[in-house]
């Protein structure tokens, strides 16, 4: 199968890139059918400096009259290649971390069915992660432990890397509106697809690390990350399990609380009263407390086994792709 065959879109965010943005542009490979360099109301006039000095015909770029981070950089970039007709969207970081080169392995599984959403994981080769820092590496991983609780998506690691791709239609139908549109963009566009049941595959890459100024300090979002995960948790367990759909599982979630939440409480308040009489707390009262929390225990590990292995596997992009293509047949339109 040839890149050149399909309407390949690049989005570069373009923030304090000046340094590496004009290299990254000229190694993107010459199968990809545009570029949309986006110029988030830079103060080094990237928008700017791209257009003066860069003559690739594909680069087209776009302003933001203000900041509105990565996120919102990355969906003006979706919906301006949506608009003219893209097929995937890749999206890169312009400082130069991430190799253009590895474009074809983010692209193909979409292009070949197997995934509607590729992203990058750092975390495949172990001798490779030494190359990262140290705050980094412990960041990233709790990050990925709630990621995937918050997601659905058990089977991902790495879940803040920005170098991702999806398919045009399945972009189409998510709610950009509603993604976040700073740092916590990758994570809640992983959530929203799990929402709609998208297959998400990993790729593996090397991160390169140089001169470049990375804007996100790990540290500094790890709390906010951590709440807006936790909310995302709940959120995606309200729509996939009781809004949705209505399975044993939810089921055993239901039961599940229930019964930890009562052994607690019935255990915690009998054996503060015993204590503040002096007397022992009946044996009665103790099996009560804590057969409820073991079984209650029990069917919250049974729901987890049951969403762990409750990973999308079957493609949304087909169901998509054959609807529009049903719909030019009928109307007698031509199919680009």
């Amino acid at each position: 199968m040839q890149l050149s065959e399909h309407r390949i879109a690049v989005i570069i965010p373009c923030y304090k890139v000046t340094r590496h943005i004009l290299e990254v542009l000229e190694v993107i490979d010459s199968h990809v059918w545009r570029i949309y360099a986006v110029d988030d109301a830079c103060p080094e006039k990237s928008g700017a400096l791209i257009e003066a000095q860069c003559r690739d015909p594909r680069v087209k770029v776009l302003y933001h009259e203000y900041n509105k981070g990565v996120g919102g950089a990355v969906i003006s970039g979706y919906r301006a290649a949506i608009s003219d007709g893209a097929t995937v969207l890749v999206k890169m970081d312009g400082d130069g971390q991430m190799s253009p080169a590895l474009l074809p392995d983010f692209v193909m599984p979409i292009l070949t069915g197997t995934a509607d959403y590729t992203k990058g994981n750092r975390f495949y080769d172990l001798a490779k992660i030494k190359q990262m820092p140290r705050g980094r590496i412990f960041g990233n991983a709790m990050l990925s432990l709630l990621a995937k609780l918050s997601t659905g998506y058990w089977d991902l690691f790495d879940p803040t890397n920005g170098y991702t791709a999806i398919h045009a239609e399945v972009a189409r139908r998510l709610p950009l509106e509603r993604i976040s549109e700073r740092y916590f963009f990758e994570s809640d566009m992983l959530f929203r697809l799990g929402t709609f049941r998208a297959v998400v595959v990993d790729v593996p890459m090397d991160a390169c690390y140089g001169d470049e100024v990375s804007n996100l300090r790990v540290r500094d979002v790890f709390l906010e990350f951590s709440w807006k995960l936790t909310r995302n948790f709940f959120k995606r367990i309200f729509y996939n399990y009781f809004l949705r759909d209505v399975s044993l599982a939810s089921l055993e979630l239901l039961l599940g609380v229930i019964l930890v939440v009562f052994g607690g409480v019935y255990g915690v308040c009998h054996w503060t009263h015993s204590a503040a009489l002096g007397v022992t707390t009946p044996a009665g009262t103790v099996i009560v407390a804590a057969v409820s929390l073991l079984v209650g225990l029990q069917l919250l590990l049974a729901f987890l086994g049951y969403d762990i292995a409750n990973v999308p596997r079957r493609p949304l992009h087909h169901f998509f792709t054959a609807g529009v293509k049903w719909r030019s047949v009928k109307n007698n339109d031509n199919i680009i």
